[in-house]
């Protein structure tokens, strides 16, 4: 019997969607009960294309900072889109991200990417935006370290996938990096040259992620205190997109760090369409977090205390701490998120699908789903 609940291949979700005025959402949510189910009934009901995600610092071979496999993540998606009935998602192992570049690291990444193959993820970012080559006497030589590993794991990954098809995202520009003047911002040049550098090497990306004013996770004024992000920088990510088209590629933006945006502003300022994916992480863990405060207030004060006693920095408020640090307890207390109970289960799934409804709406992806069943309908028949 056919599963109609298995998860697309990303390029179909891509393709099929580049020009429909929407941004589709990334959501990732560390395996809690109640989350993933919450959002999935979300995009069902909204008829939304749904990727759901995870980085390769929170499940891995070593099972990463959640206590999770790639193996046990895809099959906790793949089941819970089974029991919503939610046929239009992808499953994306987003940032496989490189640090070194040595040929040990290269090795370690490839045993990785071949598990997540192996697991059913039918899409994947590789992420080596940090090797970069301060030193180099033009872009193609400060990008060339970058260019060489993403070259060499997108084409072991084509290799691994054989003739299925797959969604391909690939990063240049530290995502949240700052020098002296702030955030660092991915340039025009710097995006058209690394992906054409690709292109000579046989590597397409859908989508290339671009450092453009925003941060991973939770973000903080001076004074320790939790704040809205809207540091995106729109004006330079149409630049970069502008530049890849005008230069004949038919790559997407992928946009990091929407945590703590005001979807207000998402649904008026993002440029859907020149943005196609976009991440929603660390939102979920928060919505998470405080909903364990009322219905596990004892569990609660657990993690807490675990977070402050093992990531305390002088000069740091507790709650930046427990802000920045409190992704580490997944994997800590998975036993017990795990058996949380019943009730809190069902609020946390009734607010995580709510808060999708409006990502969604935010994102412009409600009827979605439809335009891909067409796309995929099309192909079909040919």
């Amino acid at each position: 019997m056919k599963d109609n609940y298995l998860p697309l291949p990303g390029s179909v979700l891509f393709e099929s969607l580049k020009d429909k005025n929407c941004i589709i959402m990334a959501t990732n949510v560390r395996v809690v009960p109640g989350v993933m189910k919450g959002i999935f009934r979300a995009a069902r009901d909204s008829n939304s294309a749904l990727i759901v995600e995870i980085a390769r610092s929170e499940a891995n071979l070593e099972k990463g900072y959640t206590g999770m496999t790639p193996h046990q993540y895809a099959e906790a998606a793949r089941k819970t889109a089974r029991e919503v009935g939610h046929d239009i998602w992808a499953l994306h192992a987003d940032h496989i991200t490189v640090k070194k570049g040595t040929p040990e690291d290269i090795e370690a990444t490839k045993k990785l990417i071949a598990a997540q193959v192996e697991a059913g993820f039918t899409s994947f970012a590789i992420d080596a935006s940090y090797l970069y080559d301060f030193k180099g006497k033009d872009l193609k030589e400060e990008l060339q370290l970058n260019i060489n590993a993403t070259t060499e794991l997108a084409l072991f990954l084509k290799k691994k996938m054989g003739s299925k098809p797959f969604g391909l995202e690939v990063e240049v520009g530290e995502i949240g990096k700052e020098d002296e003047h702030g955030r660092v911002l991915t340039k025009p040049e710097e995006a058209v040259v690394f992906i054409s550098e690709l292109n000579k090497n046989g590597v397409y990306p859908h989508l290339l992620a671009i450092a453009n004013g925003t941060a991973h996770g939770n973000v903080y004024d001076a004074q320790g205190n939790l704040i809205e992000d809207i540091t995106i920088d729109i004006p330079q990510t149409k630049a970069v997109a502008k530049a890849l088209k005008d230069n004949g590629f038919d790559v997407r933006i992928a946009q990091h760090g929407i945590t703590g945006t005001p979807r207000d502003k998402i649904a008026s300022m993002f440029p859907k369409g020149v943005i196609l994916k976009g991440n929603v992480a660390t939102f979920w863990q928060n919505l998470v977090f405080d909903t364990l405060k009322l219905y596990e207030p004892e569990l609660y004060k657990e993690i807490w205390d675990w977070v402050i006693e093992n990531f305390k920095k002088p000069g740091k408020k507790d709650v930046e701490i427990f802000g920045k640090n409190a992704k580490f307890a997944t994997g800590h207390f998975i036993k017990e998120i795990s058996n949380m109970s019943e009730e809190a289960e069902k609020a946390i799934e009734a607010r995580a699908y709510a808060e999708a409804l409006l990502f969604f709406q935010a994102f412009g992806t409600y009827g979605t789903g439809s335009v891909v069943r067409e796309y995929l309908k099309v192909k079909e028949e040919r």
